[in-house]
């Protein structure tokens, strides 16, 4: 039987998010095979601490990519209590597709590394799809958008501008404006 898993200490935990924020701005900056030590150089810790959380690269990927999910679900709370319904449907749908067309790399090298069934991608996009159904229910109770969409479907939407956009990001919000007037309910 496994012993129970105990919370983490106060210490460890900073430690913990340090390097899960330092890893993130290093893959952007370098792709994911940014060198470890120099994350954990960046992170303040020494390699130890870093591999003790993270015994290899692929824990740290899926760790930076939870915490990415974590942060683009919390915006559409965000945004849905401090915006009109539509405003806030159409800012998430628009840092939906921004995130895609950012952090395409680290999720392509996720899918690659690790199953697709995984807990990992099974817990974001549930999440995702919680953060999507909550900035669009509302605006289709308004009747601003049309009612046969669903919160998948605007993640298969805004995946598709963001990937498709991959070469040529600068289409990118001419392509959102387009998907988001298809979107509206025919008045």
């Amino acid at each position: 039987m496994d012993a129970p898993s105990r919370p983490m200490r106060a210490d460890a935990r900073r430690n913990y998010e340090r390097i899960v924020d330092c890893a993130r701005d290093a893959f952007a900056e370098h792709g994911t095979d940014a060198p470890l030590d120099d994350i954990a150089r960046r992170a303040g810790v020494g390699p130890g601490t870093l591999y003790r959380h993270f015994p290899n690269r692929t824990t740290l990927m899926e760790a930076v990519y939870r915490a990415n999910i974590e942060t683009l679900a919390a915006r559409a709370d965000e945004l849905r209590r401090t915006h009109a319904p539509l405003d806030a449907f159409d800012a998430w749908f628009g840092e939906l597709v921004t995130y895609i067309l950012e952090k395409h790399g680290l999720a392509t090298t996720l899918k690659a590394a690790i199953d697709r069934t995984s807990d990992t991608f099974a817990a974001c996009s549930a999440l995702l799809a919680e953060a999507a159904g909550s900035v669009l229910i509302p605006v289709q109770e308004a009747g601003e958008i049309r009612p046969e969409v669903s919160p998948r479907d605007i993640l298969r939407l805004g995946h598709g501008i963001g990937a498709g956009c991959q070469a040529a990001p600068e289409s990118a919000p001419l392509l959102i404006d387009v998907a988001l007037a298809g979107l509206r309910a025919q008045r």
